[in-house]
């Protein structure tokens, strides 16, 4: 993994899982994997980080509700994905479609889209510096 200004990349990972981003799947207890790509603090910006993963969904695989408190950006690289944040409307995105959460919302509905094929998206988040990325939502 990549080491960036200063940003130890191995506790982003532990970060990430221990902050929701591991998802239920069925009786098998299926989970999506979190590939940290690049984390970044943008001077410009006070406090505030970019950060980039791919999530890889095994066939089948939901998240349970939760939020982002950021400016998440979320590009399908491989087959379907639902979407939905609370109030807003459920959409099914195929390779090439993208979706955007502001850092207010909850996300309610985030699941691989096939029972029989993987999915994986490339996710970039503004956020704030050394903010969990994901924080579940009852």
């Amino acid at each position: 993994m990549t080491e960036h200004r200063g940003l130890n990349m191995n506790r982003l990972v532990t970060l990430l899982l221990m902050s929701g981003l591991l998802f239920a799947g069925d009786a098998l207890a299926h989970e999506a994997s979190v590939t940290p790509l690049f984390q970044v603090k943008l001077d410009d910006l006070k406090n505030q980080e970019g950060l980039m993963l791919v999530v890889d969904y095994p066939a089948g695989v939901k998240s349970a509700s939760h939020r982002h408190n950021a400016h998440t950006f979320v590009y399908v690289l491989a087959g379907s994905v639902v979407m939905q944040v609370a109030g807003g409307e459920r959409k099914i995105l195929k390779a090439g479609e993208t979706f955007y959460e502001t850092p207010d919302d909850v996300h309610t509905v985030s699941e691989n889209a096939s029972t029989t094929e993987p999915a994986k998206i490339l996710v970039f988040m503004v956020k704030e510096q050394a903010a969990p990325p994901t924080i579940p939502v009852p």
